[in-house]
């Protein structure tokens, strides 16, 4: 079989090898992650702000056609709470939710999504999403969870609200909760609080009565759907509809229709912004949870492929009725510790979600809005993590920085300000770092012939020799800066004849950074000071030699800092700095 044909499709691979027990231990796994997506998926999709049907019609092709293209073994994708978010933050400013419009460019949104991911994917640009630090994306989330948690308290106190951030959100519940429903209240918060504690207090309660590792899993990942069954029976049993708790109401039982997005240019153009900021965060979340879980058991992820799955999935969601997917954190976790060995997993799952649209949607008539609400707080609250901000303050100020920004943007200005500024502080921050690199004056430890920071060794040094290590490649905005480096080190000591460039670190040097060195070169042959290299790796050397660099170089090229130094010292000099 042709490499290509196995590389972009992956099921190929896992397939030829299916065999008994994988399928057991897979169908296992889609059991348990099909109980947990029925509320979940529901939940999403009120989150993003279409009906709640949209939530299992983007459950069950777009993981058919990861499991096809995807390389994760234990990846489930499908709506998640942050991507939810972005699409109601990015729909609501351009349609009003509710119409029909509404959710054309919810499908619109997911097929844009899809086609930047495929690009990316089929371009190799996958390096793209590094742009995004771990502290931003970390603060990004942080503040998205607390967003989603206040928006959802419009649901658990059976109130009107509305809001894009926290300020508007709490605003706006303050304004309307005199006409609370005290009945919807009751639902939302003791469906919160049974939740919380079916997270924290279940699991020792079950192992304190004796049941064993799988029984207490699947129990606990079953809690939300015993929330749902009793909120949904107290509503039919007691008529609660009638004294105003809001309720899901008729969903269609069939399964995901034919859909067409939208291809007005004036609408892609409005959605194209949000469908680029909701694919990369929406890749970095799932590449993160799928190596994570790729790496317990020894397997490879290919992030440009996963890109192609992932972009497969959301053109699958836009053609069948759903919103952008990308993969959930939570349900690959517990489809990791359910047992899946394959993808397989997630076709099987969508299997069972299929069944589910088509036979159990009668069922959830009577379920209260405040239940699927209580589902999204205790979901995306675990998600919510402060200590974030007090790490990054003992580590690097730059970095804490850049997380209180992002949360404080997020929180005050929304969900798409606040991923926008923090790409933008994450470049900022990577410019700023690497347009000042880490410049050393090196000297010889007595007795070796290594060479260590002056500041910190007692090292051997010339009086006419100073030698640098530059610890970063050198390109357009970090050139001037050893520029200034060079020629204020140099000015200010008479006595010094050479200069050595240390450039073991120093792995690309592009053409601005080249001009620098000639500039360098120039300038110190004026002062009558040499230029020297060392330990230059071949690629840089190619590159110099092209320009013929080192043809005007004042100096030598050294194979290594210890024979440049041995070439250029004056002994009776020599020096213990």
């Amino acid at each position: 079989m042709h490499p290509y044909l196995i590389r972009y499709l992956p099921i190929l691979k896992w397939g030829g090898a299916y065999d008994r027990t994988a399928l057991g231990n897979d169908l296992i796994a889609a059991l348990i992650v099909t109980i947990m997506l029925i509320p979940q998926s529901l939940a999403y999709a009120l989150l993003a702000g279409l009906p709640p049907e949209a939530g299992l019609y983007a459950s069950i092709a777009p993981i058919i056609l990861y499991a096809i293209f995807g390389t994760s073994r234990a990846l489930a994708v499908g709506p998640v709470a942050v991507v939810s978010l972005m699409t109601a933050a990015a729909l609501s400013n351009i349609v009003e939710q509710g119409t029909m419009g509404y959710g054309v460019a919810a499908l619109s949104l997911a097929g844009l999504s899809g086609v930047i991911l495929l690009g990316m994917g089929l371009f190799r640009l996958g390096f793209v999403a590094n742009f995004l630090s771990h502290p931003v994306i970390a603060g990004f989330i942080t503040a998205s969870g607390l967003i989603i948690a206040a928006s959802q308290l419009k649901h658990i106190l059976g109130i009107n609200a509305q809001g894009h951030n926290l300020w508007e959100i709490v605003v706006s519940l303050i304004e309307h909760l005199g006409e609370t429903n005290v009945i919807t209240a009751v639902i939302g918060v003791l469906g919160t609080a049974f939740l919380f504690w079916v997270r924290k207090g279940l699991k020792p309660l079950m192992q304190r009565l004796g049941a064993g590792a799988g029984v207490t899993g699947i129990m606990v990942k079953a809690g939300p759907v015993a929330v749902v069954v009793l909120s949904t029976l107290a509503v039919w049993g007691f008529g609660l509809a009638d004294q105003g708790v809001k309720i899901v109401g008729e969903v269609p039982q069939s399964l995901p229709p034919l859909t067409l997005p939208s291809l007005s240019p004036g609408l892609l153009g409005q959605l194209l912004l949000p469908a680029f900021l909701i694919s990369i965060i929406g890749f970095v979340e799932s590449i993160s949870v799928a190596q994570t879980l790729a790496a317990k058991k020894r397997q490879r992820i290919d992030p440009d492929q996963e890109l192609i799955g992932l972009g497969a999935a959301n053109i699958g969601a836009a053609f069948t009725g759903g919103f952008p997917v990308t993969g959930g954190f939570s349900r690959s976790v517990v489809n990791f510790d359910a047992g899946a060995e394959t993808p397989a997993a997630g076709a099987y799952t969508a299997v069972g979600l299929a069944i589910a649209a088509l036979f159990l949607t009668p069922l959830i008539y009577f379920l209260p809005k405040a239940t699927l609400a209580a589902t999204i707080i205790v979901a995306v609250l675990s998600l919510v993590d402060f200590s974030i901000l007090k790490r990054s303050w003992g580590y690097s100020k730059a970095d804490f920085a850049a997380v209180l920004a992002t949360i404080l943007l997020t929180l005050g200005f929304g969900v798409e300000l606040g991923v926008s500024s923090g790409v933008g502080v994450s470049i900022l921050l990577h410019l700023y770092r690497s347009s000042r690199p880490h410049v050393a004056e090196v000297g010889q430890m007595p007795g070796t012939e290594h060479f260590r920071n002056i500041l910190r060794h007692k090292v051997l040094t010339d009086p006419h020799i100073v030698s640098l290590r530059v610890d970063e490649s050198l390109y357009f905005a970090n050139a001037r800066f050893l520029e200034e480096k060079i020629h204020n080190r140099v000015a200010r000591d008479p006595n010094i004849r050479h200069v050595i460039l240390q450039c073991s670190a120093i792995n690309e040097i592009d053409f601005s950074a080249l001009e620098s060195l000639e500039t360098i070169n120039d300038r110190l042959r004026e002062m009558n000071v040499q230029l020297h290299l060392s330990e230059v790796k071949g690629p840089v050397m190619d590159r110099l030699e092209a320009q013929h660099f080192l043809d005007e170089l004042t100096g030598r090229v050294f194979l290594s800092q210890y024979e440049a130094v041995k070439a250029l010292k004056t002994p009776a000099d020599e020096v213990r700095a």
